[in-house]
């Protein structure tokens, strides 16, 4: 399974972006994927994930601002980000897995893909 997320950059805050990821390999190594971020010196979170059938959890830090989504006839899963605030900035990483109901600890994936960079300026 290869995951290639894209559509970081620089925004001001109360700006938007949309990041993808684009899955290739067996579907079934995707059938949950997830958004998580790293910001410089701290731990990696999460930030959303869904299914195959569309169901999906969002951080509450996220909520309200951020919407998950998936096309699962390309392979892809979206990140449409609004109201983008400084403590936005972090690299975003896309995960995938199998099964579990976990979806909120790192650990709990399988693959991971190469990150997409987000600076969200004040």
């Amino acid at each position: 399974v290869q995951l290639q997320a894209s559509g970081g950059g620089l925004v001001q805050a109360g700006g938007s972006l949309r990041l993808s990821c684009v899955a290739s390999g067996r579907t079934l190594y995707y059938a949950i994927m997830g958004w998580f971020r790293q910001a410089p010196g701290k731990e990696r979170e999460f930030v959303a994930a869904i299914n195959r059938s569309g169901g999906s959890t969002l951080a509450d830090s996220v909520k309200g601002r951020f919407t998950i989504s998936r096309d699962n006839a390309k392979n892809t899963m979206y990140l449409e980000m609004n109201s983008l605030k400084p403590e936005d900035t972090a690299v975003y990483h896309c995960a995938s897995k199998i099964v579990g109901a976990d979806f909120y600890r790192p650990g709990e994936y399988d693959y991971w893909g190469q990150g997409t960079l987000v600076t969200v300026s004040s």
